[in-house]
């Protein structure tokens, strides 16, 4: 076993097995009590919904506060780790049928699949009736948000529907901003108002939490320890070369 392969076990604490005793056979560690999924505090597959707002060539090609292709490539865990968990999903679009704009980027409908993106004229995705309809048709209240641009797409619907008494959970490395400055900024009004920022490892780790919850197991292995995820790249290089 490599190190990389040992430091990853170790890390998680992937132990489905109790380790044995001296004189006495291996016994299996007993299924984890699950919390209700339903009113956890924490973020469950049973209590929140993905609202995934204009990721759209145009917003992303101006994108400036973080880069763009790992930015892609977050959003893409977000959509892959709420598909895996069987999370609602909320697509939206702006601009598609009455100004021309392109729709979402094909490898993040790639994941998506057959879900259809509300298309809107407005900015703030919570002033389209048919946004905040299907939000609430979820009956789910704590929405994990992902938008651009984090200070327009993103800030907006999160102020609304944190004033109308929704939990809101920005995922902080899968939005961007036209500038460092103005993605801080539109972060800091959320938080301000109540929000509870995210970053896709967390959102996937704590949906799964527990290593012996074996039904999700292989897509939380597959998404989170992905060769192209820049940390598993950093420790495999370090475990290549020999340095700690």
């Amino acid at each position: 076993m490599s190190k990389l392969n040992r430091w990853l076990i170790v890390s998680l604490v992937i132990l489905v097995v109790a380790p044995p005793h001296e004189g006495k056979s291996q016994q299996r560690v007993a299924s984890p009590t699950v919390r209700n999924q339903v009113k956890d505090h924490l973020l469950t597959p049973k209590n929140c919904a993905l609202l995934i707002i204009d990721y759209q060539p145009i917003a992303i090609g101006s994108i400036q506060s973080m880069d763009r292709h790992e930015m892609v490539e977050n959003i893409v865990r977000v959509a892959r780790t709420a598909k895996a968990y069987g999370i609602p999903i909320i697509l939206s679009t702006t601009g598609v049928n009455t100004v021309g704009n392109k729709p979402t980027i094909p490898e993040l409908q790639a994941v998506l699949g057959d879900i259809k993106a509300i298309d809107r004229t407005t900015l703030n995705a919570w002033e389209d009736p048919a946004f905040v309809a299907a939000v609430k048709a979820t009956g789910r209240r704590k929405l994990v948000m992902t938008a651009l641009w984090t200070e327009v797409c993103l800030e907006f619907p999160a102020l609304d529907a944190l004033k109308e008494g929704y939990e809101v959970y920005p995922v902080v490395d899968a939005v961007g901003g036209t500038s460092v400055e103005a993605h801080r900024a539109g972060l800091e009004r959320i938080y301000q108002a109540g929000g509870h920022p995210t970053g896709w490892v967390q959102f996937i780790s704590e949906l799964q939490r527990d290593t012996r919850r074996s039904e999700t197991m292989k897509p939380f292995m597959e998404i989170l320890f992905d060769p192209h995820v820049p940390f598993v790249r950093a420790a495999q290089q370090a475990d290549s070369s020999g340095t700690h």
